[in-house]
């Protein structure tokens, strides 16, 4: 499968961001990518420690999904944005991994991973951007049929490349609890990455707690998803259902120290960002599930 465009990516050996520093527009870190890189590290980091109990466990595609992704055209360089949704998702799909659909701006983007969604007749959890309440609603409304969970960003109102695009808010308990009522279905929280975020998950109880911080492309404060989850996923596992977590995976071993830790859902963005874009997609399936 061909794409016109070119991937935003030095294609390095380890994709562990220090090559891509900085890289905005593109699929770099910012802080000097310093997020990024402390992801990658981390999980290796944490495997070595447990290396024996934690190479035992079995991954399955049921613990795995793609990442909700948008920005083809500004981040990953795709000349028409989309072009990117249809395949990534059907990649996916057929990997029998589950699905994440992102939301962005223009609104063009959420409404192509609907599209998507409908057309391969299946459905995805949709992370939704802390827009107003009143155009949350709306969202919700309009990605109910095709979902089987929603979520926020609620940390993405720190996101460098829609930073005085559009109006987005740091959201309270209260507005998520009428988001998660307004939703019906299993509530995601992404973004959990800090203190206040721990307190949030207290007071809110939201089916999912999704670790991230947007594989280092937020500016928060400095660490990994991976000792985040190591630190706190007892604490979390009290208020919620499920954990999920991103950030820097790459490897069956990766996944495997991550379901150690306590993750129930590991999600992977640019892997199969790039693995769709070059066409590797069963490659890169291969290389996690063998």
């Amino acid at each position: 499968m061909n794409f016109n465009g070119q991937l935003k990516c030095h294609h390095c050996p380890e994709c562990n961001g220090q090559a891509c520093s900085n890289m905005l527009p593109g699929l770099g870190g910012v802080m000097d990518g310093c997020n990024f890189q402390a992801n990658y590290k981390a999980w290796k980091e944490l495997y070595e420690e447990n290396e024996n109990q934690i190479s035992q466990i079995s991954i399955t595609p049921d613990v795995i999904r793609c990442g909700p992704v948008t920005g083809a055209q500004e981040n990953i360089g795709f000349e028409n944005e989309k072009d990117f949704y249809l395949p990534y998702l059907r990649n996916t799909k057929e990997a029998g991994f589950g699905l994440c659909v992102g939301d962005g701006t223009p609104d063009e983007k959420l409404q192509y991973g609907v599209e998507a969604v409908r057309d391969l007749n299946t459905k995805a959890a949709f992370f939704l951007k802390p827009y107003p309440q009143e155009i949350l609603h709306k969202r919700i409304e309009f990605v109910k049929p095709y979902a089987c969970a929603v979520g926020v960003d609620i940390d993405s109102y720190n996101i460098a490349t829609m930073r005085n695009l559009v109006h987005l808010e740091k959201k309270t308990a209260e507005q998520l609890e009428d988001l998660r009522k307004k939703a019906g279905l299993p509530f995601v929280i992404k973004g959990v990455f800090t203190p206040a975020d721990i307190q949030l998950v207290r007071e809110l109880k939201p089916d999912v707690v999704y670790i991230s911080n947007h594989g280092g492309r937020v500016e928060t404060r400095k660490g990994s998803t991976a000792m985040f989850l190591k630190e706190n996923a007892k604490e979390l596992k009290k208020y919620c259902k499920q954990i999920w977590v991103d950030g820097g995976l790459r490897t069956k071993q990766d996944l495997q120290t991550a379901i150690y830790y306590g993750a129930d859902q590991v999600i992977l963005a640019r892997p199969f960002i790039k693995a769709t874009f070059d066409d590797q997609f069963k490659n890169v399936t291969d290389s996690l599930l063998k």
